[in-house]
C-alpha cells in the first residue's frame, strides 16, 4: 500500500498517495526515506525539520518515537510546526500499527 497519511475526502477516509516508497514499513525507513517523506508532507518552510532529520539521523523507527519535547530539543522552535509534524507522525503510527495487526492476522490464518 502506498500512503503516508489519511485525510477526509468525500466523507470517506482515504489514503494520500505519495511518491515515497511506502511499501516498506515505516519502522524500516532509512533517514533518506524519512527526509523524502518530510519534504513531501511539509513543502513550505520546513527547512529546520529537514535539517534536523539529517543532523539527528532520524530513521523511520526514530520518527515514530518523536515527541513534542524531542522536536523542541532538535531545534523545532515553533509550537505549531511541532504540532503539525506530530499530527503526521500520528498517522504514520496508526499505519504502522495496522501493518503489525495485519501481519499477526496473516500469520494466524496462514499457519493453520
Amino acid at each position: 500500500m502506498q500512503h503516508t497519511s489519511e485525510h477526509m475526502s468525500q466523507n470517506k477516509l482515504q489514503p494520500t498517495v505519495t511518491s515515497v516508497d511506502c511499501k516498506k514499513r515505516v519502522s524500516l525507513w532509512t533517514v533518506q526515506k524519512v527526509h523524502s517523506w518530510a519534504r513531501l508532507q511539509f513543502p513550505c518552510c520546513q527547512t529546520s525539520f529537514l535539517l534536523a532529520i539529517v543532523n539527528h539521523a532520524i530513521s523511520g523507527r526514530a520518527l515514530l518515537r518523536l515527541t513534542d519535547s524531542k522536536l523542541e530539543r532538535m531545534g523545532i522552535a515553533q509550537e505549531q510546526q511541532r504540532h503539525d509534524i506530530l499530527q503526521e507522525v500520528l498517522s504514520l503510527r496508526v499505519i504502522e500499527e495496522l501493518d503489525n495487526l495485519n501481519e499477526i492476522v496473516s500469520e494466524c490464518f496462514f499457519t493453520l
